[in-house]
């Protein structure tokens, strides 16, 4: 079975980059802290990250290098996986 690599770049993209999407808007609407608090207690652990002000900047920069490793991942698997399997 041959894969596209590109195709899995994107798709390693926008899964990677999306996530940071949702969680950069979390972070605006103060909603991340009490989730991150919930998740933290529910795994029966007690030191957490406390999350800093919402920093559009920062924000950006985190989705677009996020993305960009997403692609690269995405990428060098489907490239690895066409060599393997004599794609």
């Amino acid at each position: 079975m041959n894969t596209n690599a590109h195709k899995a770049g994107l798709v390693g993209a926008i899964m990677l980059g999306g996530f940071h999407v949702v969680f950069s808007v979390l972070i605006l609407l103060g909603w991340a802290q009490p989730l991150v608090n919930f998740s933290m207690w529910a795994h029966m652990v007690q030191s957490g990250p406390a999350f800093l002000p919402f920093d559009a900047v920062a924000s950006l920069t985190v989705i677009v290098v996020a993305a960009c490793i997403g692609y690269a991942v995405g990428f060098i698997l489907s490239t690895v996986w066409n060599k393997v399997h004599g794609a």
